[in-house]
């Protein structure tokens, strides 16, 4: 059975609203996580940032991968191997939404062994890649609306 992690970060709360600090209108710097619940055996973290109410669908934001299985992720930090996101590049761009109040998931997966995988890959090779190696996942929703 999977288990549960707990991901949180000391900037927002769950379902709350994320600092202009962490997003395209402030200093686009990742926020700050912690991860509780990792089970022994995890090789490695896998983060993925997207958001689902972009209008041509959903928008990563940041892909991550080996990340050493830690329970903090600092803020303004490149934790692990960084894949391609949606705006073409291997960072963490933040929340930056057209019109509206968006969400943004913040999901962390604990895996069994450490991904063989280009720095050009996307957020489906790391989905498929992680397939039968997720020991745990978790995830915190982060919301923003632009002034």
């Amino acid at each position: 059975m999977l288990k549960e992690l707990t991901v949180t970060s000391p900037a927002f709360r769950h379902n709350g609203f994320i600092p202009v600090k962490y997003t395209c209108d402030g200093d686009d710097v990742n926020p700050p996580l912690n991860v509780k619940g990792i089970p022994e055996g995890a090789k490695s973290l896998v983060l993925i940032v997207d958001d689902p109410d972009a209008p041509m669908g959903t928008w990563d934001h940041w892909i991550v991968w080996n990340i050493n299985p830690v329970e903090v992720i600092q803020e303004n930090s490149v934790p692990g191997t960084e894949g391609l996101n949606d705006s073409r590049t291997r960072s963490y761009t933040g929340p930056c939404p057209p019109s509206g109040t968006h969400r943004y998931f913040f999901k962390v997966y604990a895996l069994d062994e450490k991904l063989d995988l280009k720095t050009n890959s996307r957020k489906k090779d790391v989905e498929n890649a992680i397939k039968g190696h997720v020991l745990a996942k978790g995830e915190t929703v982060g919301l923003y609306k632009r002034r």
